[in-house]
């Protein structure tokens, strides 16, 4: 006989699965690119990061498109950090994520795919399915797109990255966020 408790586990886990929301893709344009040689140097910067499944780098445009390994936690910064170790900069970075009626508002937290999410500049909306958010934060953006970005909040959040007072709807004090648009 299977006792309560094993079916509460059971249907907890199948409920957590269910609605796991995951980053599943990434284009990612790079900056400072001059040739081939320097879109080499990313691509193998990004082959080492381990929650990459799989990258084709498109020179004419110096972007790259990356599928995730299913069930990764992914790290922006860890992709970031990639590129600059290569000697170049992220210009933009679009990633694709599956989520599950999630709801969204202009200047509002969310967590998803395990990421603290700031929205900016989005009208409210419900999430649903595969969507492709664009991440706005410093080092992200080029400095004339991102100071273009400071007047869709007031947050401190968005100058530093980090969660603060002005970020406790959500998360905690000092964890990192990110700040998006669709």
């Amino acid at each position: 006989m299977i006792s309560m408790k094993k079916i509460f586990v059971v249907v907890a886990i199948l409920f957590s699965v269910s609605s796991f929301a995951q980053v599943t893709k990434a284009t990612l344009t790079a900056s400072g690119l001059t040739c081939s040689m320097c879109s080499k140097a990313i691509y193998e910067a990004l082959k080492k990061v381990n929650t990459i499944e799989s990258i084709k780098a498109n020179i004419s445009k110096s972007n790259y498109n990356i599928v995730f390994k299913k069930d990764a936690v992914v790290s922006f910064d860890e992709l970031k950090n990639a590129v600059e170790g290569a000697g170049f900069f992220v210009a933009k970075l679009e990633v694709a994520i599956n989520f599950d009626s999630v709801e969204v508002k202009n200047d509002t937290h969310i967590t998803a795919a395990g990421l603290n999410l700031h929205f900016l500049n989005v009208k409210d909306q419900v999430l649903t399915g595969e969507k492709v958010i664009t991440v706005l934060d410093k080092d992200f953006e080029t400095a004339k797109e991102f100071k273009k970005i400071t007047q869709y909040t007031t947050m401190k959040c968005l100058e530093t990255g980090v969660m603060g007072a002005c970020c406790n709807d959500k998360g905690t004090t000092g964890e990192r966020v990110y700040h998006v648009t669709i």
